[in-house]
């Protein structure tokens, strides 16, 4: 499943995002959503959450719900 649509993207999942550092190279950092920081139901380039560990970033694959 990708990362696009708010609604299949629920806290405590494990995903994939890519941190605003790692944009231009790519680099997926895993972890479980915390927060959901995007409040429309879609966006282009993943939804934005934050993880536990407090990092931010767009979800690219999510890996468990």
């Amino acid at each position: 499943m990708n990362g696009q649509n708010r609604n299949n993207i629920k806290i405590g999942a494990k995903v994939k995002i890519v941190l605003k550092a790692d944009q231009r190279t790519g680099k997926l950092t895993e972890g479980t959503i915390m927060r959901l920081l995007t409040k429309s139901p879609s966006h282009p380039h993943g939804i934005k959450v934050m993880l536990e560990d407090g990092q931010v970033g767009r979800v690219q694959e999510i890996l468990s719900n």
